[in-house]
């Protein structure tokens, strides 16, 4: 289905099977730049949330007992400064369990991002574990905007808002399954 453009005339072209464009909406440069317009974030996050949980995963350090650059270290300091103390003891009483699960989260959280493969699912597990942290570990930076889990949670709002519609394997998945006649929700 076409509709009318911003002249009155009618576009027939459609955007990997969606129809477009809406009237209104930019065309040509403008509408190319905005349809990839969250791409350079999706890659930013992704890339930066997998390497995250590979490290972690790989840091021999981090999983260990108590020492330096170790996760149940990092929740000792961050103790008494979190502005959820409950969520740093409910992971003191497996920081090992919990470390390995923060870093596995991490990786899927990305690896997803980076496919987008379940993108809302993977920005809403991106924002979780964002506000996790900011509420824990990164809560006591002075001023606010010193801390770096703040801005990433407010990054993923976008991508938790508009999924991947570009270059992902759900918009791959979304056109497959309207050629069959499949739609998840009507």
């Amino acid at each position: 289905m076409a509709v009318s453009g911003r002249n009155g005339d009618e576009a027939t072209g459609a955007v990997h099977g969606f129809p477009g464009p809406v009237a209104g909406a930019p065309v040509g440069v403008r509408g190319l730049a905005s349809r990839y317009a969250l791409l350079p974030l999706r890659l930013f996050l992704g890339v930066t949330f997998s390497y995250a949980g590979l490290h972690k995963l790989t840091d021999p350090a981090f999983l260990t007992g108590d020492g330096p650059g170790s996760f149940a270290g990092t929740l000792k300091a961050a103790h008494h400064s979190a502005a959820a103390p409950w969520l740093v003891e409910l992971a003191q009483h497996s920081p090992q369990g919990f470390g390995t699960a923060l870093a596995a989260g991490e990786l899927a959280v990305g690896l997803g991002t980076l496919c987008g493969l379940w993108a809302r699912v993977a920005a809403a597990g991106g924002a979780l574990l964002a506000l996790c942290l900011w509420l824990t570990v990164s809560w006591a930076s002075e001023p606010y905007y010193y801390g770096n889990d703040l801005p990433y949670l407010m990054a993923w709002l976008p991508l938790l808002l508009a999924g991947a519609p570009m270059l992902s394997l759900d918009a791959l998945l979304a056109v497959r399954r309207r050629r069959k006649g499949h739609q998840i929700f009507r």
